[in-house]
């Protein structure tokens, strides 16, 4: 059950609001001024967070910036409830970080719609910390925003590149975001002795190349195609146009920025500390997470050079191949050219930790 907050210092208006919610399931608490509110978003932490802006004690600007100063509630989303319309006091709330505003006197329905369309975005947006690389995309395929974001590429022409073909260079300068419709892409980055190390993996309906995007800088990493795949290219000043129009768009971009740098910080540990056969393992378990559902059959199999599996585990390519013919031997995979068929998952699973 969801928890809500409503702040208002209005009686009848919190009783009957408060009404309202409870009548629809929602766990409601109630705060009589924005001291109070403040408190108990604390001691509650509630899930979305209704506030009157002209209160005593603290009006709901306060109470916004003080729940937005702390990192346990600043996510937390916000809606307002005035009597005013004036565009200077909207602007005012929604710069401040205000998810939506309720105009009083406001009816059943539009209260409601309001919660829910701010629960639900909520709840994707809690998705977006998950520190993994399918992660990363967890917002692309649930959000209504992924439709928006998948529309900037429904015009544009597509572009076929070959298997192993070059999409962007390290060092060049990014000039959009890419929209992979059929195929399989790595991301990785070079070293002094041109050994690579693959710093992301994609497949069809994922983005990618936006990682440096933002700063104007060049690319950091270079991509490549790991079969023949369907691109296509979304201007960057298409995507900004985006982010700057619509507000949980940014956020999840600002998230995954941090979500993949948390990841490759993590894999560059492992690099460091983890022997290479849990190594090994921990990259058949990344590539089962990110291509298992293109699999149909009961085991998980994919097709990967020994080349491009040892740029993952961050090994030569003999080790990967000494490694794959132990597991082979104890029964944890089967071989067959560059096929990899996992037969006992579960095992392997346990290894990697």
């Amino acid at each position: 059950m969801n928890k809500i907050l409503l702040i208002e210092d209005n009686k009848d208006v919190r009783e009957n609001t408060a009404e309202i919610l409870s009548l629809s399931n929602f766990e409601v608490h109630t705060a009589e001024n924005g001291k109070v509110g403040v408190d108990k978003a604390k001691r509650v932490m509630p899930d979305l967070i209704i506030c009157d802006i002209m209160m005593p004690e603290l009006d709901g600007y306060g109470v916004l910036h003080i729940l937005g100063r702390n990192p346990e509630t600043a996510k937390i989303p916000f809606i307002f409830l005035t009597a005013k319309v004036n565009k200077e006091d909207i602007r005012k709330g929604m710069n401040m970080g205000a998810d939506d505003y309720l105009t009083k006197p406001f009816s059943d329905v539009e209260l409601m719609d309001a919660v829910e369309v701010r629960l639900k975005k909520a709840e994707i947006l809690k998705r977006e910390y998950s520190k993994n690389i399918s992660g990363v995309q967890e917002f692309f395929t649930d959000a209504q925003e992924y439709k928006e974001l998948k529309d900037l590429s429904a015009e544009k022409d597509l572009k076929t590149y070959n298997k192993k073909d070059i999409v962007f260079r390290e060092g060049s300068y990014p000039v959009g975001i890419y929209y992979l419709n059929k195929g399989k892409v790595k991301t990785f980055m070079t070293n002094d002795d041109a050994k690579d190390y693959i710093t992301g993996l994609y497949k069809q309906g994922e983005f990618f190349g936006y990682s440096t995007i933002l700063e104007n800088k060049p690319y950091t990493e270079s991509a490549r195609t790991l079969e023949e795949s369907d691109l296509c290219l979304i201007p960057k000043e298409e995507f900004f146009n985006l982010l700057y129009t619509n507000k949980d768009v940014a956020k999840k971009f600002i998230s995954m920025l941090s979500n993949n740098l948390l990841e490759i910080e993590e894999r560059l540990i492992d690099l460091a500390y983890n022997s290479v056969r849990k190594r090994v393992a921990q990259s058949l378990v990344l590539l089962k997470e990110r291509y298992e559902k293109e699999n149909q059959e009961d085991y998980f199999n994919i097709s990967i050079s020994r080349e491009d599996l040892a740029n993952i585990v961050g090994t030569s390519k003999e080790s990967v191949i000494r490694t794959l013919s132990d597991f082979k031997e104890e029964e944890l995979v089967e071989i067959k050219g560059s096929n990899i068929k996992i037969v006992n998952w579960e095992k392997l699973d346990r290894m990697k930790n």
